[in-house]
């Protein structure tokens, strides 16, 4: 279970505690070895390649704690949890609210908090119905994984800052844009006292039209413990122009309650 209290001291990683061994060690032999130049580099520049591929899998724990799945206390009250990005959208997000409504069902919407400050009614519309926001970045910028420490840490307290002047709660999770980071991101989230959040299985409807598609994608880990991902913003349309989450929600809801799968936001599943 994370610790969310913020200004929480950093446990670097593994991969980062071995990342600076490794370094350190091509410095040494550079001083007492320095024929073996070409080896030094090579591991350097093998351990560079390899942050970054694991920074490119968003569901990676390599760089970091990452929620993939709900914690096991949640997997055993059979919970799930629906998380929305992108939003909130005008058009999207009140019709997403009517049908969670109809459902009696809870979700956690991640935010972009440049959106919110467009939309902040809607916004604490999501929490009066009994939604949680949680922390999307301020401005959802493609190259925030290529971010430094510093520009990565005014993002999300601005972010941080923003949604819970609007919403009269702090966001207690974040979700990097497209799920893409750095090493820098961990001591950020901990200073932030912010829990990593991914998915264990998403739709792909921003890219995806067809609601069938989206829909198997997101069935094939309906079971207990999953963190399912669709999007209300920059949401495809069907080739009728419907936003393919209104076209997916229903049936998807369906499914869990036949499965006897109860969906709540992922700080109730830390109860």
């Amino acid at each position: 279970m994370p610790d969310l209290m913020p200004g929480a001291r950093w446990n670097a990683p593994t991969l980062i505690r071995i990342s600076v061994v490794l370094h350190m060690l091509a410095l040494a032999s550079l001083a007492f070895a320095p024929a073996q130049w070409r080896w030094a580099l090579g591991a350097v520049i093998a351990n560079h390649l390899l942050i970054t591929a694991v920074g490119l899998w968003p569901r990676s724990t390599w760089l970091g704690a990452n929620w993939t799945r709900l914690p096991a206390a949640a997997t055993s009250r059979n919970e799930i949890a629906l998380t929305i990005d992108d939003g909130p959208d005008p058009a999207v997000t009140p019709q997403v609210l009517d049908l969670l409504d109809h459902y009696a069902v809870r979700a956690t919407f991640f935010c972009i908090a440049d959106r919110a400050v467009q939309h902040p009614q809607l916004c604490r519309e999501i929490v009066r119905r009994g939604h949680a926001v949680e922390n999307h970045s301020q401005r959802h910028r493609h190259y925030f994984a290529l971010m430094g420490p510093g520009a990565m840490a005014r993002e999300l307290r601005a972010a941080q800052d923003t949604l819970g002047g609007i919403c009269g709660q702090r966001p207690q999770f974040f979700r990097a844009p497209a799920g893409l980071r750095n090493p820098f991101l961990d001591p950020v989230l901990a200073r932030l006292g912010l829990q990593l959040a991914s998915w264990s299985a998403r739709g792909f409807d921003t890219r995806v039209g067809n609601a069938t598609r989206v829909r198997k994608n997101l069935l094939r880990d309906l079971r207990a413990g999953a963190i399912l991902l669709l999007h209300d913003g920059h949401a495809a349309r069907t080739d009728d122009g419907n936003p393919v989450i209104l076209e997916v929600l229903p049936s998807l809801l369906e499914s869990a309650k036949a499965a006897g799968l109860r969906l709540v936001t992922l700080r109730q599943a830390l109860s």
